[in-house]
Parts: structure tokens; C-alpha cells; sequence
């Protein structure tokens, strides 16, 4: 006897019997839309509560040193701030991806809990990535464009300031001009200058002794003696001051470029410690939103389950 042949009754019996087919057998371990839903809110709130935190920090600094907040100050912030954007940033990102993701039926309690937990992980992991490559994109950007300007600066710059720079900002041609300086009227007693004498002092070349020296503890003696005779003829000074004018005048031109060295290497120092500060709290506060990330997407999974 087939189905056609079987009272009415007896049909819907049978069709009340077959079992009917789970709806959630294709359903994966991993929903990717809802990690990738995750990811992008965690990415674009981190982006607005960045751009919130360097407007209110460019508020807050003055390049008037009575004014604004100091740079303990202001570092302080700026790690409380990254803090707080990870967490809210990564919490967001976390209880999406949990809460979007399909239901899983037949699945144990403690498996539920170890997928969302996974949810909230994979789109901390997708937004933490996304934006690291938008900053290095930026950054790549800002460094090509100041190499360009800084090409372009160095071309037209005059090579005493090539001179300046290596001496670590300190202008020699100051120093250069203090050689020859002549007496003033009828404040010395030295003989007038010979108005024969050219009125323009060589003070490129002698900056150019003066640097070729400027490693060394003092003048080599023939360059000594050969600027003590430059300044001699160009000045009323005798042989014998031109030659103490030209040791004192490289001697404070060296004591200068030495404080300058370690005003230099104590910034550099400071700025290594800095950065160094920077990336620690930098990587504590990418832990905390990994953990707030994956925490919340098993309370965002829980309400999924719940409703």
C-alpha cells in the first residue's frame, strides 16, 4: 500500500513523523561577517577617538613656555588616552562580533564560551592589523614628504651652514669675525693697520680651518701660526697677541661645541628613553584590549544566546 492510497489521517501522521532537517548544519565554528563587523567597528571608533585625542591635545599645548600643559603632562595623557581608546575601541569590536554570530545548537556550554571568546580575539587581531597598516601608510606618507622638502632645503642651503650644522649649532663665523676684530679709535696702543691691508678678512677659509680642526684638542701649529699671521696683518696686534687671540678663539669655539655635543646627547637620551616608554605602555595597552576584546565577545555571544 502506498501513500496515495492511505487515508488523510494516516498521511500527515507520517509527514508529522519524518525528522526534519537542523537549519544550522551548515553553520561554522567561525562567522567571519560577524568578525570583520567586529573589526571594522573597533577600527572606525579608534579612529574617531583619535582624531578626538590630537585635537584636544594640540589644544592643550603652547609653544609659550608660561603657557599650556608641560610635557610630563602632556605624556601622561597621551597614555591614558591610548588606554582608554583601546579599551573602548576593542570592547566594542569584541561584544559585535559575539553578538552577531549565528546560533550554535548541539554545541556544549563550554565550547560556546571558548568560540565567542575566540570572535572577540579574531576581531581585536583584524582591527589591530587594519590599523597598523593605515599608520604605516601615514607614516610612510609624512616621512616621503619631509625627505622631499628636506631634498629641497639642502639644495639651496650656502655650505657655512652645512659648517654650522656639523658643528653641532654652533656658528663659527662668529668666532671668525672675533680674529679680526681691530681696536677701536684710540683704544689701544698698537700701530694702525697698513692701508695696504685687503678690508676683507678670509673668513671662509679660516672657517675651514677651523672645522677641519674641530675634532682635534687644539690647531695644528702650522695653521696656528698661519692665522696669527692673517691676523696680525689684517689688526694692530703684534705677533705674539694674534697668536694668544687665535689660541683663545678656537679654545672657546671647542668648549662651545663640546656643551653643544652634550646638550645633544642628552637629548638623544631623553628621546630614547621616551620612545622606549612609549612602546611599553604602547603594548600593555594593545594586552588590555585584546583581553577586553575577547571578554566581550563572550558577553556579546551570551545575549546572542539569551535572545
Amino acid at each position: 500500500m502506498n501513500a496515495s492510497t492511505l487515508p488523510l489521517g494516516s498521511r500527515a501522521s507520517t509527514a508529522d513523523a519524518a525528522p526534519a532537517a537542523p537549519d544550522t548544519a551548515r553553520v561554522h565554528s567561525i562567522c567571519w561577517g560577524a568578525v570583520l563587523a567586529g573589526a571594522a567597528g573597533a577600527a572606525s571608533l579608534a579612529l574617531i577617538l583619535l582624531m578626538l585625542g590630537v585635537g584636544l591635545g594640540l589644544s592643550s599645548v603652547s609653544p609659550w613656555s608660561s603657557e599650556g600643559v608641560s610635557a610630563e603632562t602632556f605624556g601622561v595623557a597621551s597614555i591614558l588616552w591610548l588606554t582608554f581608546m583601546q579599551l573602548a575601541a576593542s570592547g566594542l569590536g569584541g561584544y559585535l562580533a559575539g553578538r552577531l554570530r549565528q546560533r550554535w545548537s548541539r554545541v556544549h556550554a563550554d565550547e560556546v564560551y571558548f568560540r565567542d571568546t575566540a570572535h572577540g580575539f579574531l576581531a581585536w587581531s583584524v582591527a589591530a592589523l587594519a590599523s597598523a597598516g593605515l599608520m604605516t601608510g601615514a607614516a610612510s606618507a609624512i616621512l616621503s614628504g619631509g625627505a622631499k622638502v628636506g631634498a629641497m632645503v639642502s639644495g639651496t642651503v650656502a655650505p657655512a651652514a652645512a659648517v654650522v650644522a656639523s658643528a653641532g649649532g654652533i656658528n663659527p663665523d662668529y668666532f671668525v669675525d672675533t680674529l679680526f676684530r681691530r681696536p677701536l679709535a684710540g683704544a689701544g696702543t698698537g700701530a694702525a693697520p697698513s692701508p695696504s691691508t685687503p678690508d676683507t678678512p678670509p673668513t671662509a677659509e679660516v672657517t675651514r680651518i677651523f672645522a677641519s680642526a674641530a675634532g682635534a684638542p687644539a690647531l695644528p701649529v702650522d695653521d696656528a701660526q698661519y692665522l696669527a699671521q692673517l691676523v696680525a696683518q689684517r689688526t694692530s696686534l703684534s705677533p705674539q697677541e694674534a697668536q694668544t687671540r687665535v689660541t683663545d678663539t678656537f679654545a672657546r669655539l671647542q668648549a662651545q661645541m663640546a656643551a653643544a655635543r652634550e646638550q645633544a646627547k642628552a637629548s638623544a637620551d631623553k628621546a630614547r628613553r621616551a620612545s622606549a616608554k612609549v612602546a611599553l605602555w604602547g603594548f600593555i595597552s594593545l594586552l588590555i584590549g585584546a583581553f577586553v576584546a575577547s571578554y566581550l565577545g563572550t558577553l556579546g555571544g551570551r545575549h546572542r544566546d539569551q535572545f
